[in-house]
């Protein structure tokens, strides 16, 4: 009865660990899981017990009332009074029975440390396994998530090497308008130059040859008996200045 019992408690506990599995797998495949509100399953470690299957909560209940020596007290009596009211008869079954214990309990307590820790370490590396794929797949996600970051800087990066690229084009394209402004001006400052140097000539020569006209008319129209006349006029002049003085 016992391994009945036992068998279908692991086959429950299996199911359950199954269906926690796959609907966790289903979540963490569906979306982001909430691990505040949903936290993930933990394996939890069996309860303490005495005598190898007594709860220790039992030992608890009576520790309270009847101090430490009251669990075992009320087992004893409670086995005395069995056997004694012939409840529970001991048969050859009975017998039978108490060998099949004293050689689980032998073999539980010679093998079970060494089996106990071996299947401690396939359930680990069970469980290894599966958190080996859920860790892999976050770091993926991880260097996914940071590859983008990366791609995003990269790409504002290129915003900005362009913004830089059409302002040196505008720098260029004013140093050309600028240039250009220059040349215009230095063509039209040097034709104007040309145009007042030629005008300035012009009038030198004219104001020359007109000086000229007027002094060779004058000395024409100058007779040297005007000429004679205006010496000795001289002359007096320059005398009467002389005795002034």
């Amino acid at each position: 009865m016992l391994s009945r019992i036992a068998l279908r408690s692991a086959a429950a506990r299996q199911s359950a660990t199954t269906a926690l599995v796959a609907r966790g797998s289903a979540s963490d495949v569906a979306g982001v899981r909430d691990e505040k509100n949903f936290p993930r399953p933990v394996r939890g470690e069996p309860g303490k017990v005495r005598l190898g299957f007594v709860p220790e909560e039992w030992f608890q209940f009576f520790h309270s009332k009847t101090g430490v020596t009251g669990p075992y007290t009320f087992g004893v009596g409670l086995a005395t009074y069995l056997f004694s009211k012939e409840i529970y008869v001991m048969e050859h079954e009975y017998y039978t029975g108490l060998s099949i214990f004293l050689m689980v309990y032998y073999a539980t307590t010679k093998f079970g440390p060494k089996i106990a820790t071996w299947l401690d370490k396939e359930v680990d590396a069970v469980e290894s396994g599966w958190n080996e794929g859920r860790v892999q797949n976050i770091k993926d996600l991880e260097q996914a998530i940071e590859d983008e970051k990366t791609s995003q800087w990269r790409a504002q990066g290129q915003e900005l090497l362009i913004q830089a690229k059409k302002e040196n084009v505008l720098l260029q394209l004013e140093a050309a308008y600028r240039e250009r402004m220059m040349n215009a001006y230095t063509e039209v400052k040097r034709r104007l130059d040309y145009q007042l140097e030629k005008s300035n000539v012009e009038r030198r020569l004219a104001q020359k040859a007109m000086v000229d006209w007027v002094v060779t008319n004058v000395t024409k129209a100058i007779t040297p008996d005007q000429e004679k006349q205006a010496l000795d006029r001289c002359i007096a002049d320059l005398s009467a200045l002389a005795a002034k003085h």
